[in-house]
């Protein structure tokens, strides 16, 4: 089984879409492949929490519920990964999914009680210091921004998506290429 290792915010609606193809993907084909995706907490990034403006911009309908910071929940996905791969992925998969998909503030811990509830991990939060540390990681092995991708020894920032500033405005579109390169080497 081929691990696919994702420095990611949980916030990034960007790393959200790139990592529901690779899901739809290895469900369509059987891949044998498990993702590991590690913190890499913007609001520590940037040196200040995200503004909510901002992320509205790379995502056209922000939900009404947007966490003030990621890092309980970076807390969760990590401490899940301690479980094991496939606990840490289903984890990390549902807190997006509570975000973006049910706009719920996976920044409240009665939000996070429910999600490690939904995967069976009740009660379950690592020390905020191992988060920092996988950041400190992700540094060190030069990712560029969320989500950047490893995988048999290569590496790609959001292969899914084609992300430039025209005329003042963000454009995104979709990176066929970009992900056939990625797919490729999950295959």
């Amino acid at each position: 089984m081929t691990t696919v290792e994702v420095f990611a915010d949980v916030w990034c609606p960007f790393a959200h879409v790139g990592l529901r193809r690779l899901v739809e993907y290895r469900d369509r084909t059987a891949a044998d492949f498990v993702l590991h995706v590690r913190a890499w907490p913007l609001e520590l990034v940037n040196g200040r929490p995200l503004d909510v403006a901002l992320v509205a911009e790379e995502i056209e309908a922000l939900r009404d519920r947007f966490p003030r910071s990621t890092l309980p929940a970076l807390r969760l996905v990590h401490a899940a990964y301690q479980r094991g791969l496939a606990a840490g992925e289903r984890v990390s998969l549902l807190v997006r999914d509570a975000l973006f998909e049910h706009g719920r503030d996976i920044g409240r811990r009665d939000e996070l009680q429910r999600v490690a509830d939904l995967a069976g991990l009740p009660g379950l939060l690592a020390p905020a210091h191992e988060v920092i540390d996988e950041w400190h990681e992700g540094l060190r092995r030069g990712v560029v921004g969320s989500p950047h991708f490893f995988v048999a020894g290569a590496d790609f920032f959001c292969p899914s998506l084609a992300i430039r500033r025209e005329g003042g405005r963000l454009d995104v579109s979709a990176d066929p290429a970009g992900m056939e390169h990625l797919l490729a080497l999950v295959a």
